[in-house]
């Protein structure tokens, strides 16, 4: 089982949290990026660096996901890809994404596109909080004592 996250949108303090449940647990931990990331030294944690371009570090994770590993990221598409070769997916505010669950995500992330093509603007998400960083370590920790 290895955790694999969406590095390049993935804030830094989840990424802290990440670091310490790979050590802690002993679980392989990658960061897929198209730049450079800083990582502590580990056995357990590595970057993977890919090209810059759209969608490539997603299609990297895709390409190397695992039915029973865990990806880090908001993104709705990857979400729903990784879903189908039956990894689980957290994003980084601790919302679990799951086969019940991801259409519809996927539906509001098209309709809020839609809108904003025709000009409408609806904001970006609000910043990540104390409750979003709670959330996400909890669900973090229930996913890897379930493995276990």
């Amino acid at each position: 089982m290895s955790i694999w996250v969406d590095a390049d949108a993935c804030p830094n303090v989840i990424k802290t949290i990440l670091f310490r449940a790979a050590e802690r647990t002993a679980t392989a931990l990658i960061l897929v990026a198209n730049q450079s990331i800083p990582i502590p030294p580990s056995r357990n944690i590595r970057t993977l660096r890919v090209e810059s371009g759209f969608d490539v570090a997603d299609n990297e994770i895709v390409k190397r996901a695992e039915a029973g590993d865990l990806v880090i990221t908001s993104d709705i598409p990857l979400a729903a890809d990784v879903i189908d070769k039956g990894a689980f997916v957290l994003s980084p505010r601790g919302e679990e994404f799951t086969k019940e669950n991801i259409r519809g995500r996927l539906n509001i992330r098209d309709f809020m596109d839609t809108m904003r093509a025709s000009g409408i603007q609806s904001g970006g998400p609000a910043a990540l909080n104390e409750t979003d960083k709670r959330n996400f370590a909890n669900a973090l920790d229930r996913y890897l004592a379930r493995q276990k």
